[in-house]
């Protein structure tokens, strides 16, 4: 029997799975949900056990536990290790959902339920992938699965556990699926994630606050110092004037800058969706390109004195911002972070004090597409979607992928399968019944081209 036999053959049993692991609320965030997010790993590690895995144990933490299991048919074959998390988003405020977050509803041939595509509906394609290859004889490579249950909550646990575990994590190949496709006749495969680096700044000038009409002009006031500080971080180009930012970036290829050009994308469509007469960003960059290959600085936050109602002529005392700047390959988080703290303490003007407080960070990764890893879920798609994928570089940053590659010294591949309209941590979450089964088809594919490249 095929892959697609099976599949055709086991659609009802493999969507009934699904729903009944959709119907269990595993809140990482919510300690009233400690129950059900327990329930739900062992619910995971069941059925982990009912398709053929072995050595399947809850992995206990300092938070919730993490699903481990495997199957090695042949140590000389090649590993891969699929990481996925069965811990949700809180469901607030459920009076948003059309219909109940935690009783999975077909509509329109998609499946509304909060984890539906983030990241249930996509990690369950795994199993039932793997399931899938076991019952037709054609699991080509070992696997191993490490699903969590704290990454809506910053997946705390998860760099012990892989320091602790190194050699039972061995693998080729680390296999996610937690992204996106450009469209479900567009396949692609996201092939970089930019870093972070996160602070937050205070700025003080008088000791308290003032009155505005006797010592406005004759003493430095903090939001305007902060404004002006903030302002000169960007010059007419919008290039970062931080020295030393731009050292290590990774230029991209002109063969990848090219096939990012192929991403359909309508930028009149852009500005008309997010309500604005113009986009702005560094000079020489497409749209695209600004947000998936160039490093960026953005306030994210900014307040100080009085924001009440009426009028109140103060002169404050401290102004405060918090300021992100995503990273591409080869910036590193804490060099960025010393960077910027020097920097932004030097251009104070005088009247004012500075403090600068690092909150979080996380390093960018790519994936190279001329690699073995790539090579093979560029196949893989181009077997089920019948059209080569669009690589794709994400704007956003998956910290846990830049700690896979530190402690496990092994690549990612992010095959995921959502669209960009499946409302991932937003009420009516949804993934498409198309997606789920598509995934299911392609991941053995995969596991066959990955296993003959490495020959």
């Amino acid at each position: 029997m095929s892959v697609n036999q099976y599949i055709e053959q086991n659609q009802d049993r493999f969507l009934n799975e699904l729903f009944d692991l959709l119907r269990i609320p595993s809140i990482s965030a919510d300690p009233a949900y400690a129950g059900d997010v327990r329930k739900c790993a062992e619910t995971v590690a069941d059925h982990l056990r009912k398709v053929g895995a072995e050595n399947v144990v809850l992995e206990e933490t300092a938070g919730y536990p993490i699903v481990y299991g495997e199957k090695i048919i042949d140590p000389a074959l090649p590993t891969v290790l699929v990481y996925g998390h069965y811990d949700v988003q809180p469901s607030v405020p459920n009076e948003l959902w059309d219909t109940p977050p935690f009783e999975p509803t077909v509509r329109d041939g998609k499946i509304y339920a909060r984890g539906a595509c983030d990241d249930k509906g996509q990690f369950f394609m795994h199993v039932k992938a793997f399931e899938t290859m076991m019952q037709t004889q054609t699991l080509a490579c070992n696997i191993k699965f490490m699903i969590e249950g704290e990454e809506e909550v910053g997946s705390n646990n998860l760099g012990t556990y892989c320091k602790s575990n190194r050699d039972k994590l061995k693998a080729d190949v680390i296999l996610i699926s937690d992204t996106a496709l450009i469209a479900n006749d567009i396949p692609s495969i996201d092939v970089g994630l930019r870093g972070l680096s996160y602070v937050e700044v205070e700025v003080t000038g008088p000791r308290i606050d003032l009155h505005s009409g006797v010592y406005g002009g004759a003493v430095a006031n903090p939001i305007n110092a902060l404004c002006t500080m903030i302002a000169s971080l960007h010059d007419e180009n919008r290039h970062i004037t931080i020295p030393g930012f731009y050292d290590k970036v990774l230029e991209v290829s002109a063969a990848d800058r090219e096939a990012m050009g192929k991403i359909p994308f309508d930028i009149n469509d852009y500005k008309k969706h997010l309500d604005i007469d113009d986009v702005l960003g560094e000079k020489g960059f497409s749209t695209i390109e600004r947000t998936g290959i160039r490093p960026t600085l953005d306030v994210n936050g900014i307040w100080g004195g009085y924001i009440g109602e009426g009028a109140k002529t103060v002169l404050p005392s401290k102004a405060y911002a918090k300021i992100s700047m995503r990273l591409v390959p080869n910036q590193i988080s804490d060099e960025i972070t010393e960077m910027f703290q020097k920097h932004f303490e030097s251009i104070a003007p005088a009247g004012v004090k500075v403090k600068v407080t690092p909150h979080h960070g996380g390093e960018p990764v790519v994936t190279p597409t001329d690699s073995v890893p790539y090579k093979a879920a560029a196949l893989a798609m181009k077997e089920t979607f019948g059209i080569d994928p669009i690589p794709t570089r994400g704007g956003g940053s998956i910290p846990i992928v830049a700690l896979f590659e530190k402690e496990l010294k092994t690549k990612t591949v992010l095959m995921g399968f959502g669209l960009d309209s499946d409302a991932i941590h937003s009420p009516n979450e949804h993934y498409g019944i198309f997606n789920y089964f598509k995934g299911i088809e392609t991941i053995p594919q995969f596991f066959k081209h990955f296993a003959a490249l490495n020959q």
